[in-house]
């Protein structure tokens, strides 16, 4: 049997999908426990280690995932319940096994798990279901934002508004025009990675820059920033550098 917890803020919409498991599902799902808000949704998934999620998007003043950042446990299918437009969906569902719209309709409902039901010998890493972050948060091609998590915050940022990062070994401080420096536990490379190649250059070993916020190259071997910031550039990548930029 399938152990499966709902969490949502909303009391009815829990009391809906209990009800619809019990009339369609009763044999083969085991509703485990339930929450209403990150905290309590945290520490009963940690202790009951359930196959599925039954998971409300927004959570008061947090979301869904500011609970997938924070779990260690996690082996799980999602289904994500929404009242999110069909566009954000789109995005959504790239890190789920599936979203049911609110108000919940009873086909799409039973769809859901049975496609829970036929899968549930498969994993959904915690990593591909916070990844959806910046599927979602990706307005357009020419800026995009991208998700930065810290230990207690989740900011979404512009890539524009990105003006360079630093890293030191598995960490990552980004520097903005918007707000102050965001400190996130991912290397360099990962980093690079997760940024636009057309807006980016990897300048030196524990750099990379954004090419809109560069003004000119010292021949002292530096970039300048249009905040007067000198970022560093290494001789072993001083000529791809200036190809990026120039």
């Amino acid at each position: 049997m399938i152990k499966a917890i709902i969490i949502d803020d909303e009391a009815h919409v829990r009391v809906d999908i209990k009800k619809k498991i019990e009339q369609n599902f009763n044999h083969k799902i085991d509703i485990t426990g339930e929450a209403s808000d990150v905290d309590s949704a945290i520490l009963i998934i940690e202790k009951e280690q359930p196959d599925l999620l039954f998971l409300d998007i927004n959570l008061g003043q947090q979301t869904a995932f500011d609970i997938l950042n924070q779990l260690t446990f996690k082996k799980f299918e999602i289904i994500f319940i929404t009242g999110f437009d069909k566009h954000a969906i789109k995005a959504i569902k790239v890190g789920a096994l599936d979203y049911i719209l609110k108000p919940i309709d009873d086909d799409e409902f039973i769809a859901a798990v049975e496609l829970a039901i036929e899968q549930n010998t498969q994993t959904t890493t915690l990593e591909k279901s916070i990844e959806v972050t910046n599927e979602y948060f990706n307005d357009n091609n020419t800026n995009k934002r991208i998700v930065l998590k810290t230990a207690d915050t989740v900011f979404a940022i512009h890539e524009d508004d990105i003006l360079y990062c630093k890293s030191e070994g598995n960490y990552t401080t980004f520097y903005t025009s918007i707000t102050d420096k965001i400190i996130i536990t991912k290397s360099a490379k990962k980093v690079e990675e997760l940024l636009s190649e057309q807006k980016f250059v990897r300048c030196h070993q524990s750099y990379l820059v954004n090419k809109k916020h560069v003004i000119k190259y010292s021949k002292k071997g530096f970039l300048v920033l249009n905040n007067e910031i000198k970022i560093p550039v290494s001789s072993r990548r001083k000529e791809y550098t200036l190809e990026k930029i120039f």
